[in-house]
């Protein structure tokens, strides 16, 4: 079995939504059975994206599994970069075991789709699914919605009903937004996850619930509990197993992959003859910051396969051309009033001596990203709640980046 790559489900923003598993490794494409059996089989490796020009075509979306086109209404999650080998290492990990798992992550990256890669690959695989979003729910119906209730608990209640975390019994439980669960019913989620037992509304007996809870949050929930906004109890509890989703930003040339297989899925579903993306739009795609990450980069290829006239998507058909990214926006947070320059500051320009051999994206992004971190440490004198605060990144994401970097934080 392959150490790193794995993937499933219904796509970002309920894009797609079937069962095979798939998982995208370093240009070998890995389709994962999910009987009982645990029957795995290979695809012919095809060429490193690290190996070949990455643009040239997308390795991930034209390997064959099991001697046949990957085809592009078969969900997976798409990556070949450093921070999904570890997100999909972990998937692979936790999947094995029963524990809880939290889900971190900026929205749009993926963190249904990472569930569901757990729940197929897990022991609850043949039981149900029960996405809940505990942000969409309105919170004078979330209590009935997620215990039940009996007949007769209130008025209009005219017979009994099955809450969600009932429905999910012999499956899995996935708590979408858990960091907006209203803090008076915290108290009956952390009684859930401690005794496996939940109260109808109404009721006087207690049910027995075995499931698999994994929740998912894009808030900063110690800032959440130094808030008072969330129980810490809770927390320890969920957070038993944590995975957090790189944002795209930080993907490199999965946003090129990813791009290349929804551009051949709506080209397809609209009958459009498209040749692939130009030049332009391929930079200005890596030169974009992404806030709405894979979401946005989905809605934005399905814009250009509307907008473009014939042959190339360009980066005007993205609506990209006149966007500036956050990357520089954090250079300017940086370097503005309040922020005095110092000659021990590490400088977060990049430039290219004529002459010289030019540097990948990749490296160039990892050079300025770097120089950031470590100005930013220096000006906050190593305080990481300030310092990933001026960045504009979470303190996971901080802490992510100076182990990536090696840099010191005193």
């Amino acid at each position: 079995m392959p150490k790193n790559g794995v993937s499933k489900g219904e796509s970002l923003g309920s894009e797609l939504g079937r069962s095979p598993a798939w998982a995208v490794d370093s240009g070998l494409a890995t389709r994962v059975h999910t009987p009982s059996d645990g029957e795995v089989s290979y695809a012919d490796p095809a060429p490193s994206p690290a190996k070949q020009d990455p643009y040239a075509h997308s390795a991930a979306a034209e390997a064959r599994p099991g001697g046949r086109e990957l085809t592009v209404d078969e969900p997976y999650m798409i990556g070949c970069s450093q921070p999904m080998r570890v997100a999909f290492d972990l998937i692979r990990r936790f999947a094995i075991t029963n524990a809880p798992v939290l889900i971190t992550g900026e929205s749009g990256t993926g963190k249904e789709l990472a569930a569901l890669a757990i729940h197929e690959r897990s022991e609850y695989r043949s039981g149900p699914f029960v996405a809940i979003n505990c942000a969409g729910l309105p919170p004078t119906l979330i209590d009935s919605e997620l215990f039940g209730y009996e007949k007769g608990a209130f008025t209009g209640a005219t017979q009994r009903k099955i809450g969600r975390l009932e429905a999910a019994n012999g499956g899995t439980v996935f708590l979408d937004e858990i960091g907006d669960l209203p803090l008076e019913l915290q108290s009956h989620m952390l009684r859930f996850l401690q005794e496996g037992m939940i109260q109808r509304l109404g009721g006087h007996r207690s049910i027995p619930v075995s499931a698999r809870i994994i929740a998912a949050t894009n808030k900063e929930l110690s800032t959440e509990i130094g808030a008072a906004r969330f129980r810490e109890d809770l927390f320890y509890r969920l957070n038993t197993l944590m995975l957090e989703l790189p944002p795209l930003r930080d993907r490199g040339d999965d946003i090129y992959l990813i791009a290349t297989f929804f551009l051949k899925k709506f080209a397809t579903e609209m009958n459009r003859p498209v040749d692939g993306f130009a030049d332009s739009a391929v930079q200005a795609m890596q030169e974009h910051d992404w806030p709405g990450n894979v979401r946005e980069l989905i809605s934005r290829v399905r814009r250009a396969v509307v907008m473009v006239d014939e042959g190339r998507i360009t980066a005007s058909d993205l609506d990209l051309s006149a966007i500036g990214g956050a990357r520089g926006r954090s250079t300017a947070a940086l370097s503005g009033p309040g922020v005095a320059p110092t000659a021990a500051a590490p400088q977060s320009g990049f430039s290219v001596a004529f002459g010289e051999d030019l540097p990948t994206l990749e490296t160039a992004r990892n050079t300025v990203e770097k120089a950031l971190v470590q100005r930013a440490l220096l000006h906050y004198s190593g305080n990481i709640s300030k310092a990933s605060g001026g960045l504009g990144v979470s303190r996971v994401t901080l802490y992510r980046l100076i182990e990536k970097y090696q840099l010191q934080t005193d």
